[in-house]
Order: C-alpha cells, then sequence, then structure tokens
C-alpha cells in the first residue's frame, strides 16, 4: 500500500514538473531556473547529454544517435514501425556518425545497411539471448509450440519428393551428382545463391 502511494506521488510531482500548471484566471505558470530557462527545457537539456547506458530502452530517431551506439528494433521507412534486428539476443551497431540524410548500421548477419536518419530505433540490445539454447524436452512441447514434423525427402516416394525412391538409402534417387531439391524442384543448398545482386543497401 506505501509502495502504491509513493508511486503516485512521484508520478504527481513529475507531471507538475514536466507540465506548467494553469492559474484561475487562465494564465500559464511556468517554473524558471537561475538561467532563465524552463524546468522542462533544462531537464531535456540535460537528457541530451546523458550516458548512453541510462538510455537503454529509449526509442528515438537515429539522428539524435551517437556512433558506436547498441541498437535494435529498426525502421526501415520513417514512421512504419521496427522491422529489423528484433529477434531474441540480437543487436545492431551504428558505425558512421548519423549526421548526413543516411546513416550506415552493422546488422546481425555482418551486413551494413544505409538507414534513412529519421527512422526509429531503440537502444540496447534484445533481452532473452539465451532462446537459442533451450533445448525441447518431448516431441509433444514441439507440438505445443506450432511446429509439425518434419518427413525428409529421401523417405518418401518419387511422386512425393525430388528425392525420393531408389533402393536401400540412396541420395537423390540414386544421382548421386545431383544437388539437392526442395519439394518443387527448385536447387537449394549447395552453393545455390538465392540473394537479388541488385539488393538495395
Amino acid at each position: 500500500m506505501a509502495l502504491c502511494r509513493l508511486r503516485g506521488a512521484s508520478l504527481t510531482l513529475c507531471s507538475r514538473l514536466l507540465r506548467p500548471s494553469i492559474l484561475n484566471n487562465g494564465s500559464t505558470c511556468r517554473y524558471l531556473t537561475s538561467e532563465g530557462e524552463t524546468l522542462r527545457e533544462k531537464m531535456m537539456r540535460q537528457m541530451a547529454h546523458l550516458d548512453i547506458n541510462s538510455q537503454i530502452g529509449s526509442c528515438m530517431p537515429i539522428a539524435n544517435m551517437r556512433i558506436g551506439t547498441i541498437i535494435h528494433n529498426i525502421e526501415v521507412n520513417p514512421g512504419q514501425g521496427g522491422k529489423l534486428v528484433r529477434s531474441a539476443g540480437t543487436s545492431a551497431k551504428i558505425l558512421k556518425e548519423p549526421t548526413s540524410r543516411y546513416c550506415l548500421i552493422r546488422l546481425p548477419s555482418g551486413d551494413e545497411k544505409l538507414i534513412d536518419t529519421r527512422c526509429r530505433a531503440t537502444i540496447g540490445t534484445v533481452s532473452n539471448a539465451s532462446h537459442g539454447a533451450k533445448k525441447l524436452r518431448k516431441a509433444g512441447q514441439s507440438r505445443w509450440l506450432g511446429r509439425r514434423p518434419v518427413v525428409r525427402g529421401v523417405a518418401m516416394n518419387p511422386v512425393d519428393h525430388p528425392h525420393g525412391g531408389g533402393e536401400g538409402r540412396s541420395k537423390s534417387s540414386g544421382n548421386h551428382g545431383r544437388c539437392s531439391l526442395t519439394p518443387w524442384g527448385k536447387p537449394c543448398k549447395s552453393g545455390y545463391k538465392t540473394a537479388s545482386p541488385k539488393r538495395k543497401k
């Protein structure tokens, strides 16, 4: 109970400090400091020079960040919402000082991408970094997550998969020189390139 009262009092104090109060005659009362600026302006100026570690979790435009900042949940187009670096334990890094229109950012894949400095991002790393190390205890646990069983192509018939058929444990229907294929006959693995050569930075 005491904690709730303390929290309510602190919220009331912050709201009074950050929002000017309205007097009975309709005029606005502004809290002025010794330098002649309002308390809100002074607090905003001090927040701009705070240590980056104290701003972890803050969402702001990339133009307001410094070089070397670790960020996540990055927008691709201004106002579109976070699209990049959102999975567990991932983070990106600002490589170039965001002074021009675009900022150079290194993604978790190692790829470097130019992002508009008006796009917003969140400072820090996504939590739950041990998500990939978690082991499922039984097959039913993967079914709880909505994952259905995966059947190998070599265990199917030729009518069902390009890898199916053959006598014994033959690979790729007995053609050992043939590359791996998807169930629809499209090459995969073995160095088959799927990325567009005209990929936009």
